[in-house]
């Protein structure tokens, strides 16, 4: 005598829910027994369908950013934007040390802030139009004095051999996990000193000079982020 086979087992319908991982390895499992009795059975009542399983694709994140010119990007703190320009405005920088300034930022290489350029690669790089054009020119010794000014402000730091290290703070080319490694790189250089490179940013101002309508004054001469 010889007893009835098992009843086979009937899947059963994975409810659509939101539960992360919860319903995956049953539904694997549906799945996993519909391709077995897939092969072992043709009649179409002994199949069950699925009910209510919802299947969501992550999107492919293909866009790229559409920039002019061919020198790529750089992303600059909108409160130090707003401050050139303010310091502009009320003359409390020169038109040199607002040239040198953009020109470095726009020439540092991704993910370090630091651009490599010696002090007459500068000076020809500022004159390329005006050479064209039979313009004024700046001079080499205009833009070791900005630089100068410059390293005074925090703006940026002098490395040697035309390496010129961008404050990180106000313009970086990179993302955020790189610039905290520069960051914590030049932490270190300096002993943790919060007043600092990076930090301290100047010139040092009268606030009655920079009061130009702006809904949020910036916070010059400490520290800021």
């Amino acid at each position: 005598m010889t007893s009835d086979p098992p009843a086979r087992r009937r899947p059963r319908a994975v409810p659509d829910t939101a539960s992360g991982d919860a319903g995956f390895d049953d539904l694997l499992q549906v799945l996993g027994e519909q391709l077995g009795e897939a092969t072992q059975s043709s009649d179409p009542r002994d199949r069950r369908k699925l009910k209510n399983v919802t299947f969501e694709y992550e999107p492919e994140h293909t866009a790229v950013h559409d920039m002019a010119g061919g020198a790529g990007y750089s992303l600059a703190s909108n409160w130090f934007t707003q401050l050139l320009a303010q310091l502009a405005v009320a003359n409390s920088i020169t038109k040199s040390q607002l040239c040198v300034f953009l020109y470095v930022a726009g020439g540092q290489q991704r993910g370090t802030g630091i651009a490599q350029y010696t002090q007459q690669e500068i000076t020809d790089g500022l004159n390329k139009l005006a050479a064209q054009k039979g313009g004024k020119r700046i001079t080499r010794s205009t833009v070791n004095r900005a630089i100068k000014a410059l390293v005074g402000y925090k703006w940026v730091e002098q490395l040697g051999n035309g390496l010129i290290q961008l404050n990180v703070r106000l313009w970086f080319h990179g993302n955020s996990t790189a610039q905290h490694a520069v960051l914590e790189n030049l932490a270190a250089q300096h002993d943790r000193d919060p007043e600092a490179f990076p930090h301290s940013i100047g010139p040092d101002v009268q606030q009655d000079q920079l009061d130009l309508d702006f809904t949020q004054p910036p916070h010059y001469g400490r520290r800021t982020g």
